[in-house]
């Protein structure tokens, strides 16, 4: 009598392990309609988390290749990676929050000060309840601060509906990218493309479930 053969457990790659959470955090909340400051919360929060960590991983898995597993397994290597996911995150987060504002600007009745009103407590909520990673580096307040500061500086009638708010997230991806700098020179376009086509889906995504008129209102009544 012959033994079956044993199949081995099929191993999940390493990229969709790491983003398997984010991934089905959006789909339980892909087509929730965003009418008021809580769902606008939860989507910027989402979203921001989703792009940054597609475009640092996928970027990581390019340049690596069949050796991605391994950038894992080096202690060193894990800070650098874990700093770099938490500032993309915030650039992420700015670049959102400054486009979701526009939106609500041109969508609702509103003026530019309740707009900036508004999202300033969305995202300070966002970032109180983040506070300070333990492994997001010690740079990571201080890049907190200037998400704040640009939010509370922003004049939201000019906001486009386009590229035009997404400018602190390329550049960050490519700086906090631990790759080394000789490549990144290299890269630095097709980074910065990456990022701009992960965010199309997200523009449609707000284009398709904002409410300006019903986040403006609850906002005004709170």
């Amino acid at each position: 009598m012959h033994n079956s053969p044993v199949t081995p457990p099929v191993q999940v790659p390493l990229l969709e392990r790491l983003l398997a959470p984010v991934r089905r955090f959006l789909r339980n909340r892909r087509a929730q309609p965003i009418r008021d400051p809580a769902a606008l919360r939860a989507f910027l929060q989402s979203r921001a988390s989703y792009v940054a960590q597609m475009t640092l991983y996928g970027y990581l898995r390019t340049r690596a290749g069949s050796r991605f597993p391994e950038l894992f397994e080096n202690d060193q290597f894990v800070v650098s990676i874990n700093i770099a996911k938490w500032h993309v995150w915030l650039a992420c987060l700015s670049d959102l929050a400054a486009y979701a504002g526009g939106m609500l600007r041109r969508g609702g009745s509103a003026s530019n000060d309740m707009v900036g009103a508004l999202m300033t407590r969305v995202v300070d909520e966002i970032l109180a309840e983040t506070g300070t990673p333990s492994d997001a580096g010690p740079e990571f307040e201080e890049h907190a601060n200037r998400v704040r500061a640009r939010l509370a500086l922003c004049d939201w009638s000019i906001q486009a509906d386009g590229d035009g708010p997404f400018v602190e997230s390329p550049t960050a991806l490519v700086y906090w990218a631990p790759i080394a700098d000789e490549l990144k020179a290299f890269d630095e376009e097709i980074v910065r493309n990456s990022i701009k086509f992960r965010w199309n889906e997200i523009r449609e995504q707000m284009r398709n479930t904002l409410d300006a008129n019903a986040v403006l209102g609850f906002a005004s009544s709170s």
